[in-house]
């Protein structure tokens, strides 16, 4: 009987010992089931958070301000894939007070939105659009800087406005709120291959940014403070997960299944219009040209350089290749 105590006792304290060991992070996530909202996903599908001891509890948002805000408030530890023209205008105003640091890339070049228009519209492109109302997320998103830099290089006078996520802005689209709508892949791809909706433009055609990083993931400074080796720990795991969903045909697996696609259209999105090279983690590039377009596009009131901006960076994990 005692010894069978005793054995008791060793499993009750190596089950505490190991929920103990689990270390937890709190992660703001955009745009549940996108191909690149999906690396935790992904992560805890192939096991890899588990294999490094972490425990991640997500929050799912709409996107733009309201992603930002779970980590200024402290509300989450990071949060992901946010434009990087709003993290530049929030530190300018605020310098080192700013509640968080972008600790890496997320997207560099423009790839996976496009722009439509119902098939009876009249407007065939950008340049015909002067006048018309053209969607993006929210103010400061990639998809804003994405469609002011289309805009800018057709010369056209749409008036961007924005609509939210992917589905309301399908809604306001389609009753004839809004002209144009944005999309991401593989939304709306079906209705494109149907003949229901034709593309306009594509973010790809947004030249200036081809090698710009232009969506950051952000931690809260205090999390940066108090936790700094888990959330390093957290992104070598997401850098695993990318090189898991690339090389595993299990990710396109799930990314149809969460967006409700036929497996061939998910393989599509994946292969035409989310170039691997595009999630790189380690590199902010082209950070003047951020600069420029945050100060042309009003989210700077006055020239900064890269220096000025300094503070704003804490990039916590390179990679080695």
């Amino acid at each position: 009987m005692r010894r069978l105590i005793m054995a008791a006792i060793a499993l009750a304290i190596g089950a505490t010992s190991t929920a103990l060991a689990q270390e937890k992070l709190k992660v703001a996530v955009p745009q549940r089931g996108f191909w690149d909202s999906s690396w935790i996903e992904f992560g805890q599908a192939a096991g890899f958070f588990k294999q490094a001891g972490l425990e991640i509890e997500v929050f799912y948002t709409e996107g733009g301000a309201q992603t930002v805000a779970t980590v200024v408030s402290g509300s989450v530890d990071i949060a992901m894939s946010n434009g990087i023209l709003g993290a530049l205008g929030t530190y300018a105003k605020g310098g080192d007070a700013t509640p968080y640091r972008i600790i890496s890339a997320e997207m560099t070049g423009a790839h996976e939105l496009f722009w439509w228009v119902k098939a009876d519209s009249p407007i065939k492109s950008l340049k015909d659009a002067d006048g018309k109302t053209i969607a993006f997320s929210s103010p400061g998103s990639s998809s804003h800087l994405i469609l002011l830099t289309l805009l800018r290089q057709a010369g056209s006078k749409a008036k961007p406005t924005p609509t939210g996520g992917v589905p309301s802005t399908y809604t306001q689209t389609m009753t004839g709120q809004i002209d144009i709508g944005w999309s991401v892949v593989p939304f709306r791809l079906q209705e494109v291959n149907d003949g229901k909706l034709r593309i306009v433009a594509r973010s790809r055609e947004a030249t200036e940014l081809q090698n710009q990083t232009i969506r950051v993931n952000l931690a809260n400074v205090n999390s940066l403070k108090t936790k700094r080796a888990t959330i390093q720990k957290f992104m070598q795991v997401v850098e695993k997960s990318i090189d898991w969903a690339y090389t595993n045909p299990q990710a396109i697996e799930i990314f149809a299944r969460n967006m409700k696609v036929p497996r061939d259209i998910a393989k599509k999105a994946v292969d035409e219009f989310y170039p691997k090279s595009a999630v790189q983690l380690g590199e902010i590039r082209d950070l003047e040209r951020s600069l420029k377009d945050a100060l042309d596009f009003k989210f700077l009131p006055s020239p900064k350089t890269p220096k000025d901006m300094a503070g704003l960076f804490d990039i916590v994990y390179k990679p080695s290749k």
